[in-house]
């Protein structure tokens, strides 16, 4: 292990560093005295330990994060986290969104949408020599391949054993690499959400915003077969028994109040050069926010709401939206910001330092100006492969884009496929076809695909495809008309609409494809070459980058540790713990923002109409201050949100949020909207976590729908 990721240095100054950091578990028991001193309780070592409590009852859903909270496998996370199966479960009838759902027994649970998972971390293996065995000479695509190839023998290997999961994770752009072996629970049920006018209270407008009074929280529950281990749905299955699980705090915390959160934060990008955040911030997030807006008003314009159609799409609108949001604060906050300048002093500064130093110099002297080369080159044909990957969003499109892929990746061995394309993704890539049903309608589909297409046409042709221009009968003149008139013919005549025939061309051959009528089908067959070649090209750029950017790493690790600067690997979906304390801020000047708010603050805003249209029931409830043990002296109510200094980011929703005993005392579920630069950077004044309080998921639980089954089922501490 290198020494310098735990150095004197760099611990010496962790006390210091206000809560910036995401740490890998392994990290923390060096870190013993400090987090002591900050207020963790239970044993430093314990954190470290991911069989061990608490590490054990955190939990990943493959894009949020959650916890048991049972010894009955009950599993609580974020009610936008379990939109989709909420979503998957409704209809204009009987709709859950709206309505909320409450199971009373085990078999009232709903299956979640099919491919839902669980994922308990048991073990993390450091594997950097071993895949960098024999692979360092190589370059561009053979280094890409002979890495690829390296981590697919890893995770084969760790896959032996039925009903695991396992991904070799990369760190510090390449420069370590980790097994992560995880325990795949296939059977996942929607067990309580409450209503959308609770759960997602203040929607959009509120979202990433301060003061917040949203109940985010769900339950889901965990089920294997009678044996004890992971097994599809069945209704002889049985609710998972956890090693351990969260005590749940009816007590809650105070301000100034330590607090961690353990938890699966997606990507960050604290280490990216100069060239990268200048095109980040000054052409993808403003593109990026553009076609989010716009697919959002497609997707409104042709949906009526209330309509199957609009149920269907609701949990695309929800993730549109969110991150539309999210860079629009990006690039305001840019705007008002120094970063490009204190990055490009910062390279300045370690150019120079590289330089002053003989064997640095030999080590590091060209890696600057080789990755400032290829990021310019990863960025030629930006706008046409934006655009490429917008239209993601149009199921048949895409559908038919993987099927064929898949029929070309059947034709090799297993060990040769494109990861995602192995027999160990045929589950998901199963469930991936089921789950259109109830998340496809044409006519939003067609209506998005059509927009993006008639961007890319105005494309200048040097930068179009000429198969997939011909795929879609645009010609050097383009012609709107023509293309709709395609649209109409391929969304009328295809009938990869049906289930049955999805899951039917799972076991198709490239012949049967290339001999098929079907109009997506001809598309994905028409424009596969051209597709592979851009894939090839991509991959030789990439491997070249996996050569370069970890030594630009090394060098960053090595000039802060002179600086006795804190080190830890940007985010990247591994498990990660954060520590803080409950602390408000001040947004701007003349401005502070208080550290919780209050049930009385839902009252206040509310307007009767969605998103500020509170449960009559809750609404009454409050006006007789019915507080019940849930009542906080200090603000003279029940704390609704509070706020924190933990660094989070995407990925840490549903996070349970732990006092120093390891008790949980809420769910992260946002962040302020002057921290979402965090994703970039940490700022101590400005950057802040939002989480439920456990006090309110409680407060809800027993005086609102009435939950007495699960209240009575967990731990609560009071």
């Amino acid at each position: 292990m290198k020494t310098w990721l735990l150095s004197a240095a760099i611990l010496a100054t962790f006390a210091s560093q206000a809560d910036e950091g995401m740490w890998q578990p392994y990290q923390l028991p060096a870190m013993a005295d400090e987090l002591k001193a900050k207020g963790l309780e239970i044993d430093a070592k314990s954190i470290s330990k991911l069989t061990e409590f608490p590490m054990n009852a955190v939990i990943s859903l493959g894009g949020c994060t959650a916890s048991f909270v049972s010894p009955k496998g009950l599993v609580v996370t974020n009610h936008h986290c379990a939109y989709g199966a909420i979503q998957y479960n409704s209809t204009p009838e009987n709709n859950l969104l709206q309505d909320g759902f409450l199971a009373k027994t085990y078999a009232e649970e709903l299956p979640a949408t099919p491919g839902s998972r669980i994922y308990v971390t048991e073990a993390v293996t450091d594997v950097t020599a071993k895949i960098k065995d024999g692979e360092m000479s190589k370059t561009g695509n053979d280094f890409y391949k002979g890495i690829e190839q390296k981590e697919k023998s890893l995770v084969a290997e760790c896959e032996a054993q039925d009903g695991y999961r396992c991904k070799v994770y990369s760190f510090h752009g390449g420069l370590e690499y980790y097994l992560v072996k995880q325990m795949e629970i296939r059977d996942v049920r929607l067990t309580y959400n409450p209503a959308a006018s609770v759960g997602k209270y203040g929607g959009d407008i509120d979202n990433w915003m301060w003061p917040r009074h949203t109940g985010d929280f769900s339950f889901y529950r965990a089920y294997v077969g009678k044996d004890g281990k992971p097994a599809d749905f069945s209704k002889d299955n049985v609710p998972y028994e956890p090693k351990s699980f969260l005590k749940v705090s009816a007590k809650g915390v105070s301000e100034g109040d330590f607090v961690m959160v353990a938890g699966y934060p997606g990507r960050t990008n604290r280490y990216r050069i100069a060239n990268e955040i200048e095109n980040q911030f000054e052409w993808a997030y403003p593109q990026g926010k553009v076609l989010r807006e716009r697919l959002i008003e497609i997707i409104k314009d042709t949906a009526p709401e209330g309509s199957d159609e609009r149920i269907k799409y609701e949990s695309s609108i929800a993730g549109l939206a969110n991150y539309a949001k999210n860079f629009t604060s990006m690039i305001e906050f840019y705007g008002k910001s120094t970063m490009l300048d204190e990055r490009i002093s910062l390279e300045q500064k370690l150019a120079k330092w590289i330089s002053k130093d003989s064997k640095r110099q030999a080590k590091y002297g060209e890696t600057l100006a080789q990755l400032d080369k290829l990021i310019a080159l990863d960025q030629q044909g930006q706008e046409r492969d934006l655009l490429l990957s917008y239209m993601g969003y149009s199921t048949m499109k895409n559908t038919a884009e993987r099927l064929y892929r898949l029929a070309h990746e059947k034709a090799l061995p297993d060990m040769q496929r494109e990861p995602g394309y192995q027999e160990r993704d045929m589950t998901q890539f199963t469930s991936s076809m089921e789950r259109i049903d109830r998340r496809y309608a044409a006519s939003v589909d067609k209506a998005m695909l059509a927009d993006l297409l008639k961007r890319y046409a105005a494309l200048p042709t040097s930068e179009r495809l000429a198969d997939f221009d011909k795929a879609f009968s645009i010609g050097k003149n383009f012609d709107e008309a023509k293309l709709m008139k395609t649209l109409d013919s391929m969304y009328a005549n295809t009938t990869l609409s049906d289930k049955d025939v999805r899951l039917a061309w799972m076991n198709k051959s490239v012949a049967e494809f290339n001999q098929s009528k079907d109009p997506f089908i001809q598309y994905a067959v028409m424009t596969f070459d051209e597709k592979m070649q851009r894939e090839q090209a991509q991959k030789q750029l990439a491997g070249d980058l996996m050569k370069v950017r970890p030594q630009y790493m090394d060098a960053v690790i090595a000039y802060n540790r002179e600086l006795g600067k804190p080190v830890y690997a940007d985010a990247n979906s591994s498990l990660r713990v954060t520590i803080g304390n409950v602390k408000g801020y001040s947004p701007q000047d003349g401005l502070v923002a208080a550290p919780f708010t209050r049930l009385e603050g839902i009252v206040a805003k509310d307007t009767g109409a969605a998103p500020f249209d509170a449960p009559t029931k809750q609404l009454e409830l409050i006006k007789q201050k019915q507080y019940g043990d849930f009542y906080m002296k200090s603000i003279d109510s029940v704390p609704v949100n509070f706020l924190s200094t933990l660094d989070t980011t995407g990925g840490n929703s549903g996070s349970p949020t732990l006092n120093g005993r390891a008790e949980l005392v809420g769910l992260l579920f946002d962040g302020v909207y002057e921290s979402i630069i965090g994703d970039w950077g940490y700022d101590p004044q400005t950057n802040r976590s939002i989480q439920v309080d456990s006090r309110y998921m409680l407060w809800v639980m027993k005086y609102l729908d009435n939950a007495d089954n699960l209240l009575e089922e967990m731990d609560i501490v009071k």
